[in-house]
């Protein structure tokens, strides 16, 4: 019994330190680290089955302690295969974060015919060419801060935004 115990003591410490190189890997070899780790936490699980009957076969008054240290080892892998679990969570989560924000910044903004509808209102109004040349050129300005602002959040990438209080000086 003892040998196994040893050997699944040293590859729980060896499932420890691959978790954390499953936090520095690249997003390639995170599958594959994931899958060892899972491999080695399944052929954990069977050499407790082993050690559970070996440790039931142990003298008895040896095996009080053989059952406690045998349980203790599956506590330990029982919260590594969570952390494990916590981890493809977050991953997982992070991954649809990532494409939704792709998918958001992909989209291109148009002004759904708001501008004629303006010119259509103006022109009922009777107001000038000239005052309707402004409203123009002010939506031109308009939709290039939009465009420029765009640009902006993907070059800042995750920065806070300007409060409303405090513009950017092409907003004037």
């Amino acid at each position: 019994m003892e040998p196994l115990y040893q050997q699944t003591h040293k590859q729980v410490h060896e499932i420890q330190s691959c978790m954390g190189r499953l936090e520095t890997a690249d997003k390639q070899s995170v599958h594959i680290v994931e899958n060892e780790i899972q491999a080695s936490i399944d052929q954990i699980f069977s050499r407790l089955e082993r050690l559970e009957i070996l440790s039931s076969k142990e003298p008895p008054n040896k095996r009080q302690n053989a059952k406690l240290r045998v349980d203790q080892l599956k506590y330990d892998v029982q919260h590594l295969q969570t952390a494990l679990r916590n981890f493809q969570h977050r991953r997982h989560a992070r991954e649809q974060q990532e494409r939704q924000r792709e998918e958001l910044l992909s989209r291109t903004f148009t002004t759904n015919g708001t501008q004629k509808k303006i010119l259509d209102i103006a022109n009922m109004l009777g107001l000038s060419n000239t005052v309707m040349r402004l409203i123009e050129k002010r939506a031109f300005q308009d939709k290039y801060f939009m465009i420029e602002t765009r640009s902006d959040h993907v070059a800042q990438n995750g920065l806070e935004l300007l409060s409303s209080r405090d513009p950017p000086a092409s907003a004037s």
